[in-house]
């Protein structure tokens, strides 16, 4: 791994004062390259493919560090099993497949502006939200 390039999370690591191991690069890595929303099983199978000695106790010592460094953030998508991904430049709401688990990111800008109008009728400036939603896939 000699010529390895430091991705954007690990960067934020370094930039946050953490000790950065071997392992804690090779999870970093992973989650940087990761396309979809990975849970700590799939994360240490990809590590573990990197890395024979990677243990899954380090994969969840190691998410659990970089979300409470405010890296990566932590879903739910009702699987039982949390999902990481890396702090998004910018913001993105989740349609999950609830019979196959995909997690399809999307924008729109109708529902950004409802959210705000919404807040701002209850009297509040929205500062952050999330939104989540669930289906199964339309044959018709």
């Amino acid at each position: 791994m000699g010529d390895f390039v430091p991705n954007r999370l690990e960067e934020q690591c370094v930039q946050k004062g953490m000790r950065m191991t071997e392992q804690r690069r090779i999870i970093a890595r992973v989650l940087s390259q990761a396309e979809d929303h990975p849970n700590a099983e799939e994360l240490y199978a990809r590590a573990l493919a990197l890395d024979p000695n990677m243990s899954l106790a380090t994969v969840y010592r190691t998410v659990r560090l970089f979300e409470d460094a405010g890296i990566i953030t932590r879903h739910d998508f009702g699987d039982g099993r949390a999902r990481f991904e890396e702090l998004p430049d910018s913001h993105h709401d989740h349609l999950i497949d609830v019979k196959t688990g995909e997690v399809i990111e999307f924008v729109d800008e109708e529902i950004e502006k409802l959210q705000e109008k919404i807040a701002k009728k209850l009297g509040y400036k929205l500062v952050d939200h999330r939104l989540e939603l669930y289906g199964i896939r339309d044959k018709s």
